[in-house]
């Protein structure tokens, strides 16, 4: 079994990526292989609108046609994958463009007009959306960042069958706030919500890739 993460924050080490980790500790809890990847690390752009994946019989039907770093990747998903868990922050209330990018490429080339189905992907895998963002819960719900989550998700499960989405609210951004103006958030309540609320986070992400590679 193998499970594929995909990092679309620009840090490796903060929330997000601690929490894509701990979803791949999950999967591999239960006998998965997985294996991480940085999209900012790679060289890529989003899709082009050739529509060469969207020709019959040709040589790119289903398939993304662009060529660059992240072609391989996409045939790794598409050959060996069981699952995938994507993570992302949340900027300006969307997911970040490197990973906007991504899902272009990752989920158009399977889609098809079709009254039958509209995914020509080979097989159906397990897919986990996590996301961090600095608002609270309330003002995600405000400020409507659950239609760009839930349309999502959508996506995902028209394509490959399955998925599960998990928002972590209200995260920590800096290691130092004293040198940063935070005159509208609370520093000391930041501090303990990453000390009380994160780890259960992390807890909750282990079991979500527990309950992927399970599946899977």
């Amino acid at each position: 079994m193998t499970v594929i993460g995909i990092n679309g924050s620009p840090r490796k080490k903060w929330n997000t990526a601690t929490l894509l980790t701990k979803a791949l500790e999950g999967a591999a809890s239960k006998g998965a292989d997985t294996e991480l990847f940085h999209l900012y690390d790679i060289d890529f752009k989003g899709c082009t609108s050739c529509f060469a994946c969207k020709i019959i019989d040709g040589p790119h039907y289903g398939r993304c046609a662009l060529k660059d770093d992240l072609s391989p990747i996409l045939k790794k998903i598409e050959n060996e994958a069981d699952a995938i868990i994507l993570g992302a922050p949340v900027y300006f209330g969307a997911m970040t463009g490197v990973m906007r990018s991504f899902i272009e490429r990752l989920l158009f080339a399977p889609i098809v007009y079709s009254r039958k189905s509209l995914s020509v992907f080979p097989r159906k895998i397990k897919t986990g959306l996590i996301y961090t963002m600095n608002a609270t819960e309330k003002m995600s719900a405000e400020r409507g960042y659950g239609t760009m989550i839930s349309s999502t998700e959508a996506y995902f499960r028209t394509v490959f069958g399955d998925a599960e989405t998990f928002c972590c609210y209200d995260t920590y951004q800096f290691p130092d706030y004293s040198k940063v103006i935070m005159e509208i958030m609370d520093p000391v309540e930041k501090a303990a919500r990453r000390k009380e609320v994160f780890p259960d986070d992390c807890r909750k992400v282990f079991e979500l890739g527990c309950r992927i590679a399970s599946k899977a």
